[in-house]
């Protein structure tokens, strides 16, 4: 145990140093391609990860490290919010370890260590790498997910802008495919901005409509519903006839609801 101190004392003393070196030679690996300001990075993180190391290795027992798990958590916040993707991670593992093992082993033959004090140093790190590995894609993809997530808010907000064209009178142009989703995004947040506007007449065209779900068709007549109840007509536009049959196949009933061909066909309703 006292040879495998010494090493561990060797790797905190030398953490900098050695970090340095292992990356300068991962660098070097085919096919390995890596920015200067990326390399500069990993040296910062590796000189961290030798440090855990040595204090990993003053305990007989698979102790992981006070601080590993934050520190790697860290690292795949960093990559995920940098844009780069899950793959730049796990391809630069491989070389990154095998000159780590590299490394270890010529340090603790120099330390004078036995085959099996080796083996057990090599074996510490091999944990703890995977240890980092597993939680810096655990938080990669949670950073990811909420990055997605966050777009996708942002995207609904632009694809269902409510547009005032006269006084009390607005149109809600809808665009694209309408899934689920969608339409209780229109549900939560559209219909409060609404009647924020001292609307009274909405027209809801559909002429910008790809395809709808069925359950999609429900929600916006349950957005219908709501709207009626609060005193704002609403009426609809664009229904095309393929649309039209698909609603009727689904079991929706609108004919309830003003329908007009264009949007222009529903203004001149009101005017006159």
């Amino acid at each position: 145990m006292k040879g495998i101190i010494g090493v561990a004392r060797y790797l905190n003393d030398n953490a900098e140093i050695l970090a340095n070196e292992i990356v300068q030679k991962i660098a070097q690996t085919p096919n390995f391609e890596a920015q200067k300001e990326e390399l500069e990075q990993a040296i910062i993180v590796y000189t961290e990860f030798i440090r855990f190391l040595g204090k990993s290795l003053h305990s007989s027992e698979n102790n992981v490290p006070e601080g590993l798990v934050d520190w790697s958590k860290t690292n795949g916040k960093l990559t995920a919010s940098q844009g780069e993707r899950v793959s730049i991670i796990i391809t630069r593992y491989p070389p990154t370890r095998l000159v780590f093992i590299d490394y270890l082993t010529k340090i603790s033959i120099e330390h004078g260590l036995s085959s099996e004090e080796v083996v057990f140093i090599n074996k510490r790190f091999n944990y703890l790498l995977d240890i980092s590995i597993n939680e810096t894609i655990m938080v990669f993809e949670q950073v990811k997910d909420e990055i997605i997530k966050k777009a996708q808010q942002e995207v609904l907000k632009l694809s269902v802008p409510v547009v005032p064209i006269q006084d009390r009178i607005a149109v809600l142009p809808l665009i694209g495919s309408i899934d689920s989703e969608r339409a209780e995004y229109i549900l939560e947040n559209v219909i409060s901005k609404i009647l924020e506007m001292k609307i009274e007449y909405l027209i809801v065209d559909f002429s910008g409509i790809l395809n709808i779900d069925a359950i999609a068709e429900r929600h916006l007549f349950d957005i219908y519903s709501v709207l009626r109840l609060q005193g704002i007509e609403v009426m609809v536009t664009g229904i095309r006839p393929e649309l039209a049959q698909t609603i009727v196949r689904n079991g929706i009933n609108f004919s309830s609801i003003k329908t007009y061909a264009t949007v222009k066909q529903a203004i001149e309703t009101q005017e006159s």
